[in-house]
Parts: structure tokens; C-alpha cells; sequence
């Protein structure tokens, strides 16, 4: 994964949480492509999924995470991330190292 680096140099208050975009190159490098939320530490995190059994990597490893009570989200815009199969999960998992 050719990611570019990201400091998250503002992050923008939102009662609750904060959130940070960056351009980290994934699908273009003309607009931010990656947005960063950061829940603070006495809030809950809950999500809807997709029924389809065939779904992306970063939805696999999202409903991994989300038992352990995540505060951070990392979401990228632009790219589907579908039928990427190994190297999608490696890449995702990879990714939430990055943010970690």
C-alpha cells in the first residue's frame, strides 16, 4: 500500500468528538481522502453493517473492532475497497496500525 504520510495537523472540535482530514494519496492527491474521528474516552461507539455476505475488508475488520469499544474511526472516501481479498485485509489492517 503506497499510502502518503498524514499529521492530522488540525483537528476540529465537534462536541464529543474530533475529527481530521489529511490527503494520504490513496486514490488521488488533489483533495483530502482520509477522514480521522477521535470519540472522547467516556463515549460508546455503536455501527450499522452491510447483510451481504460478500463485503469489503475494512467492513470485516470494523466488526472486529467494534467489540473492543473503539474511539477512533478512520474512514477513506473515493475508494470501495470490494474484491481486494488477501491484500484488502492486509491493507486495512494496516491502515488501522497507522492510525494506532
Amino acid at each position: 500500500m503506497a499510502v502518503g504520510q498524514c499529521d492530522f495537523p488540525t483537528m476540529h472540535p465537534v462536541k464529543g468528538i474530533k475529527l481530521g482530514t489529511c490527503n494520504a494519496g490513496i486514490k488521488q492527491t488533489q483533495r483530502d481522502d482520509i477522514l480521522v474521528v477521535e470519540m472522547a474516552e467516556t463515549g460508546s461507539c455503536a455501527a450499522v453493517f452491510t447483510q451481504n455476505a460478500f463485503c469489503a475488508a475494512p467492513v470485516l475488520i470494523a466488526r472486529e473492532h467494534l467489540s473492543q469499544e473503539p474511539r477512533w474511526l478512520l474512514v477513506n472516501s473515493g475508494n470501495a475497497n470490494a474484491g481486494t481479498g488477501k491484500q484488502g485485509l492486509q491493507d486495512a489492517f494496516a491502515s488501522c496500525a497507522a492510525l494506532a
